[in-house]
């Protein structure tokens, strides 16, 4: 396994949160792909705009999180990041609350650059 590719697929997972949390959209354009979709707990379904839009409307509120578990597994220019991390968030009206949110992120590099494609979420 390359350990540059595993380093940089883990710096993009940790951007997403930076970007979630500082509701910076320009970091969130960057670290997910075009063709980017959330699957949420409820199975609801958000694309790459959608899923911007609630976090920079305060639909999606995160305020800290404490990445405690990221395993990498790369196969070629794909791979899957499960990431563990222990969340404080506001979401969809409700209150804040602390969650150990996992999110199972598949990604592709594309001219040497690793993207989040698709984030299914799901607690640990």
């Amino acid at each position: 396994m390359n350990k540059n590719d595993e380093r940089l697929i883990r710096e993009a997972y940790t951007r997403m949160y930076d970007g979630m949390i500082a509701k910076d959209e320009q970091i969130l354009k960057e670290v997910l792909d075009d063709s980017f979709v959330l699957v949420h707990m409820t199975g609801m379904r958000q694309s790459k705009d959608a899923f911007i839009k609630a976090v920079m409307d305060g639909t999606l509120n995160y305020y800290s999180a404490e990445h405690e578990n990221m395993p990498v597994e790369i196969s070629g220019d794909t791979a899957v990041l499960t990431g563990q991390s222990y969340v404080a968030a506001a979401v969809f009206g409700g209150g804040r609350s602390n969650w150990h949110l996992q999110q199972k992120c598949s990604m592709k590099k594309t001219d040497g650059i690793w993207k989040i494609t698709r984030s299914v979420a799901s607690t640990y």
